[in-house]
């Protein structure tokens, strides 16, 4: 039976005989499969919104940790990479950078189909508990993130957040499941020129997680990725 519901999938890659292999194997299981052989053409065809991208490390003109960056400024879906660079460090980086996944070549095929529609069940969970945007509200069980006023109530009540913590709450409400280090949470709150490091983040993530505790106990909102940084899942 045809589970993929015709999810689009785009292969960035310049190995075309696996590629093409990829690509079929794709297709047999139903899902609509595009492909680019450079960073260049991947970045081109991400802006056309796939439900999940398949990503190697090394290629022409950019490669797969920059794209993966440049990708994860314009739309939010699974970056799965593929390499053959096995390195801890490797890793890390990809993760680090907005990647949701990680595999090692050569893997088994059945694997790889395994880990997407894992992650397309992720989007699909994820996607049904954000409320519509229009309303300006996100809601997560009991905490509700109020975008427009800068608040962050559960239950009803108003949790006393400074104006850097709610933003921080808000950058990882807004993007939950993905993962962001320490580095991109400073750049996009402080800003680039800003004078300071990241080490400041882990202080108010510290100060957001005890204020959110103290109203609800039984739920940990932001979640630590050991090496990485944090990732908003409350539901996980």
């Amino acid at each position: 039976m045809n589970r993929t519901n015709g999810h689009k999938i785009l292969i960035i890659d310049d190995e075309a005989d696996w590629v093409e292999l990829l690509r079929d194997t794709l297709e047999q299981k139903g899902y609509q499969v595009t492909v680019a052989y450079d960073g260049l053409s991947g970045l081109e065809k991400a802006r056309e919104r796939p439900d999940l991208i398949l990503l190697d490390i090394m290629m022409p003109g950019l490669d797969g940790y920059e794209l993966c960056q440049r990708i994860r400024d314009a739309v939010l879906i699974p970056i799965l990479f593929l390499s053959a660079k096995q390195s801890e460090t490797d890793k890390i980086k990809a993760l680090a950078l907005g990647g949701d996944d990680y595999i090692v070549k050569p893997f088994s095929l059945k694997e790889l189909l395994a880990r997407i529609e894992a992650h397309l069940r992720r989007e699909a969970r994820s996607a049904s508990r954000q409320p519509s945007l229009s309303r300006a509200h996100l809601r997560f069980g009991p905490l509700t993130v109020d975008l427009k006023a800068h608040q962050a109530m559960i239950d009803g009540r108003l949790i006393p957040l400074t104006k850097k913590e709610f933003a921080i709450l808000e950058l990882l409400a807004l993007h939950a499941g993905q993962v962001f280090s320490k580095e991109q949470i400073y750049e996009r709150i402080w800003g680039y020129d800003a004078e300071g490091d990241a080490a400041t983040v882990t202080e108010h993530v510290r100060n957001i997680r005890a204020k959110l505790d103290a109203a609800d106990p039984d739920t940990v909102y932001i979640k630590t990725v050991w090496g990485i940084g944090y990732r908003f899942d409350p539901f996980a």
